[in-house]
């Protein structure tokens, strides 16, 4: 799985950012390798930012995003683009997408045993 953080700094020891389109990095992370790739956000000293940002993260195709705080409009786009967005999120890079991938595969080991 692809996962968009949104982040404060270019490594996985960066903090996940409180603000989705003012942040100043991207990083597409692969869950299950941590391999990851930098995306520098040119939006983010723009106005309507937000639109912006979650157009661009639309277009990397990420299956989730993690950030600590998303407006209305963001989580619209990334909701109708079928992205998953995990918000109030804290920590590193590294960390939350721990998290987040256990959380994940915990929830489909449930949804299996249903069926």
């Amino acid at each position: 799985m692809k996962i968009g953080v949104i982040a404060e700094g270019d490594t996985l020891e960066s903090y996940v950012a409180e603000d989705f389109g003012h942040a100043p990095f991207f990083l597409i992370v692969d869950m299950d390798t941590l391999d990851y790739t930098v995306v520098k956000n040119e939006f983010a000293n723009s106005n309507g930012a937000g639109f912006k940002v979650a157009d661009a993260i639309v277009g990397l195709k990420v299956d989730a995003v993690i950030v600590g705080g998303i407006g209305s409009h963001g989580l619209q786009i990334l909701n109708k683009a079928e992205i998953q967005v995990s918000y109030d999120e804290d920590g590193t890079v590294e960390q939350c997408v721990k998290d987040f991938k256990r959380r994940y595969e915990l929830k489909k080991k449930f949804e299996n045993k249903s069926n």
